[in-house]
Parts: structure tokens; sequence; C-alpha cells
């Protein structure tokens, strides 16, 4: 039987952690701590990741970022990779090594607690999710939103190059978590978003699949949430994660947060 505890991992640092001046400040100056840390689990994205880092440098310069790679031993080398970009002082960037693949809410959990924003933004190391949206969803969050979504299912969003099986299974799914646990975030599915540090380094998370937001959600049903449109673009490189075995952990995560929301109310009853 497969253990879903997260493997043993070590946290690298590269030299961009002081090369690079801060924003707008004297050349040498060292930069200040981030306000905003990227974490962006890779598992074989070797040819993506140094476009994504260069396009993320770009769009974040007016801000204090760091990169969180969170690296789930890929065979490719992109681990390698991750390593050479971090010491390339390109921008602040540091790299989880784990020892073997555990699905990406869990090396999303292992990134945010290594990270050092107050803000965390999560997104896919595939080209998929726009960098440029970045500083968009800091400011939701620097504007009093607990949690901002990039969201296709909103006015000015979608999706492209998707065939329309997947666009089924992500509807249906969408509308699973809707109605099961009582979301009313249009794209609570999404692998784009930011929220506030202490949201993710709580403890008690599942962790379970791919979809980790839909847990965030169901944990801070209280929480202001901003969705901020975005068109997804398929995967421009490698192949998709999407496997039988992360839909399963989906459904999984459903029925227990449903049990838990179920049991927090009978708790509740029983006190009034």
């Amino acid at each position: 039987m497969k253990s879903d505890r997260a493997p043993e991992y070590q946290v690298t640092r590269g030299s961009g952690e002081t090369a690079r001046p801060a924003p707008e400040s004297e050349p040498g100056t060292r930069i200040p701590d981030p306000v905003l840390s990227v974490v962006v689990p890779t598992y074989n994205e070797r040819d993506s990741l140094p476009p994504l880092v260069s396009r993320l440098a770009e769009a974040c310069r007016a801000l204090a970022v760091e990169l969180v790679i969170v690296d789930d031993a890929s065979p490719d080398g992109t681990g390698l990779v991750a390593d050479a970009l971090a010491n390339s002082g390109s921008m602040p960037i540091a790299v989880i090594h784990r020892s073997g693949k555990a699905g990406l809410a869990s090396a999303v959990l292992a990134g945010a607690h290594a990270a050092r924003g107050m803000v965390i933004s999560v997104m896919d190391s595939d080209l998929s999710h726009p960098p440029e949206l970045l500083p968009a969803l800091f400011e939701a969050i620097q504007r009093g939103a607990g949690i901002a979504v990039a969201s296709r299912y909103v006015p000015g969003g979608g999706v492209d190059r998707w065939p329309w099986p997947r666009r089924l299974v992500s509807r249906v799914a969408t509308v699973a978590a809707q109605i099961g646990l009582g979301l009313q975030v249009r794209d609570p599915l999404s692998g784009f978003f930011a929220v506030r540090r202490e949201m993710l380094t709580e403890g008690g998370y599942q962790g379970l699949g791919y979809k980790l937001l839909v847990e965030i959600l169901a944990r801070h049903p209280q929480a202001r949430v901003a969705e901020i449109p975005y068109r997804f673009v398929d995967r421009r490189q490698g192949r998709s994660k999407l496997s039988y075995g992360e839909i399963w952990a989906f459904l999984r995560l459903l029925v227990t947060l449903k049990v838990g929301k179920l049991e927090s109310w009978r708790v509740g009853k029983l006190k009034m």
C-alpha cells in the first residue's frame, strides 16, 4: 500500500539570495527579505524552468520576491537545473530536493515551510500559469484578501487548447467541490493562487493529490477571496501530471473534507 507520508528533503539557497540588488536601490545593496515567496513544484521540468525563472524575475522586478523550487527527484535532471539557476544570481532562489515523488499538494506545503515571505503564491512550472499575474495576486492580498485566486471561470478568464474531455472533467470536479463543500469560489480547483503565509504553515493539512486550494478554502470558509481572471494555456512543455491516481486522491480529499465539515457541524450542534 502506498504511503501518504512526504519524503525527506533538503533545502539549499543559491547565491542569488544576496547577489541581486534590491528593487530601485543602488547596485550592491543586499536584497531585503522577500515580501512574496513563489512556490513552484517540479517534476521533469528542466526545459520549462529557465524561461519561467526569466519571466518571473522580469514580472516581479518591483517586488522583493523569492522563488522556492520543490523538486521531487526528477529523473531528467530538473534538480540540477534548479541549482544552477539558484546560483546564477538572477533572483533569490531556494531549492528543495525531495527524495521521491509525493504529489503537488505536499510539495507546496514543504515549500511553504521553507518560504520566508509573508505572502505565498503557488504556480505550475510548465508555463501554463503566467508569472506576469503575480503582482496582481500580491496586490489583492495587500488590499485585504486572505486568498487570491487566478480564476479561469470569471469574466475575462478562460482555457486555451483543452480537449473537450478535459474541460468536462474540470467542470465536473469544480461543481463537485462547490456543491459538496459549499464553496462560493468560481474556480476552487485553480493551481495558481496566493495566500497569507500562516494559512499554509498552520499544520493539519491532508495534502492529498494535486488540488491544495480546495482544502485551503474548506479550512478557511470565512477568508475573503479575490478572483482575478486569467487564461490558462495548456502545457507548452512536458506532459500533464493528471492521472487516475491524482483523480482518486482528489475524490478522497473531497470525502475527507466533507466528513470533517459534518463532524464540525455535529459538534457545534451538541454545544448549543
